[in-house]
């Protein structure tokens, strides 16, 4: 069963970028059909999908948080990456990432497996 373990600091000052890496172990993320997402959440708010991306390695962010949002990944580590830039307070959260996979194709997806989440503090 494939395990996920982010990385990263856990403070980033304002303005800054938020990085943080996710490690999977015991499933390629290459594999056919998967989706390795990030999602956050903060005090008072529900989870919040920001992105994904997908085995063949194309990406898709949450609309609001597109410009600042950016997904890569690293097969030969077996790693993706979330980059978000121009960090506020607001994007203080747990972020966890996590493996989808589709229920109904362009429809309904769940993320099946999920990191332990890192807490990430935006501030001065």
């Amino acid at each position: 069963q494939v395990q996920l373990q982010e990385s990263g600091p856990g403070l980033v000052k304002p303005s800054q970028t938020l990085s943080l890496t996710c490690i999977a172990s015991g499933g390629s993320i290459t594999t056919t059909n998967y989706y390795w997402s990030w999602i956050r959440q903060s005090p008072g708010k529900g989870l919040q999908w920001l992105g994904t991306i997908d085995y063949l390695g194309s990406t898709h962010y949450k609309p609001s948080l597109r410009s600042r949002t950016s997904i890569s990944r690293d097969t030969s580590r077996n790693q993706f990456t979330l980059n978000l830039s121009s960090v506020t307070p607001e994007d203080t959260a747990v972020y966890y990432c996590a493996r989808a996979i589709l229920a109904v194709p362009g429809t309904h997806a769940y993320f099946e497996v999920w990191g332990q989440g890192t807490q990430v503090t935006v501030s001065s």
